[in-house]
């Protein structure tokens, strides 16, 4: 009866202690050949210019590589560069209703980059990513921008890292 107790009290600490993590970050980088990444400030070339995304973008774009990874910033002959610029943000009307209004709007944030390995030239590439988001059209546009910015960043980077970094 005691060794039952016991086995009762002492296998959910066990089961407790145990973890399974999968993860998608850090992709497959040989951490042995890449030590260093460069993110270049993106510029926004875009049609309509929103001021905020631009230093968002570029910091959300450098966050996650310092989250995700374990490579080291520099500005010197680094081992791998991000460069690039916004090219597209833009509303579209969706959804047209009988009296010609819009239901819905779509925000569309599309991103040129070039990437370069100076370890390994033959994985360079140039890529646009795009993302978008609807929204309802009766919002104000300041405060769709300003709540979708985050997400369509978000978006963007992770499709630039699975493109550069992870060999999917």
């Amino acid at each position: 009866m005691k060794k039952n107790l016991l086995l009762i009290l002492i296998i959910p600490f066990l089961v407790g202690g145990c973890k399974v993590s999968y993860g998608f970050t850090s992709g497959s980088i040989d951490y042995d050949v890449l030590k260093t990444i460069q993110i270049h400030d993106f510029q926004n070339q875009a049609l309509e210019v929103y001021a905020p995304l631009t230093q968002q973008f570029n910091e959300d774009m450098r966050d996650f590589f310092t989250r995700n990874t374990k490579l080291n910033f520099t500005n010197v002959n680094p081992d791998i560069e991000f460069e690039g610029e916004i090219i597209r943000w833009d509303f579209a009307p969706l959804d047209v209703k009988e009296d010609a209004f819009a239901a819905q709007t779509r925000l569309t944030m599309s991103v040129r980059v070039r990437y370069r390995n100076n370890k390994q030239p033959e994985k360079d590439k140039e890529e646009t990513f795009t993302a978008y988001r609807d929204f309802d059209a009766s919002s104000l546009v300041s405060e769709a921008q300003d709540r979708l910015i985050p997400q369509l960043n978000k978006e963007i980077i992770d499709q630039i890292f699975n493109s550069t970094l992870s060999d999917w």
